[in-house]
């Protein structure tokens, strides 16, 4: 048997590559890895998107969680001193419950700060969720006669 050249031999096994996590992995590791109220808010939220929209896509993109349903619905960001929920399309969502307190300012999207200890109104939030799946459906074919 020859020794082996580099650090590679040709004769061993390649072992398989690891597999990169998965969206809703990488969202269950970035929660644990806050360890804090912070993580627990992200949870709660997460629950009550399925919740809302049991076949919503968890995805991630530039490091934060996204939740999209034809088109993204919201991000989940962490900050010091806020869970910040950044709706896509938010300005053009109904808010009757004033739940958007942040990014008022712009033309698009709009954002909810949750700080520590403030509950978010579940009912109202589950609306908001639902409101951005209908604005992201794709349109209906005309009908035809």
């Amino acid at each position: 048997m020859r020794p082996p050249t580099s650090h590679y031999d040709k004769d061993m096994p390649t072992p398989p590559p690891s597999q990169p996590l998965s969206a809703p992995e990488l969202i269950s590791t970035k929660l644990a890895e806050l360890g804090d109220w912070r993580g627990q808010a992200l949870a709660k939220i997460r629950q009550l998107i399925q919740e809302a929209v049991p076949d919503v896509l968890e995805e991630w993109k530039w490091n934060t969680p996204v939740w999209s349903h034809h088109g993204i619905l919201c991000t989940g960001e962490s900050y010091k001193k806020v869970v910040k929920l950044t709706f896509a399309k938010g300005a053009s969502l109904p808010d009757p419950t004033r739940l958007f307190n942040a990014s008022l300012e712009g033309n698009v999207r709009r954002a909810i700060d949750i700080p520590e200890g403030v509950q978010l109104d579940e009912s109202a939030f589950k609306a908001l969720i639902r409101a951005a799946v209908a604005r992201n459906r794709p349109p209906s074919p005309p009908s035809g006669r």
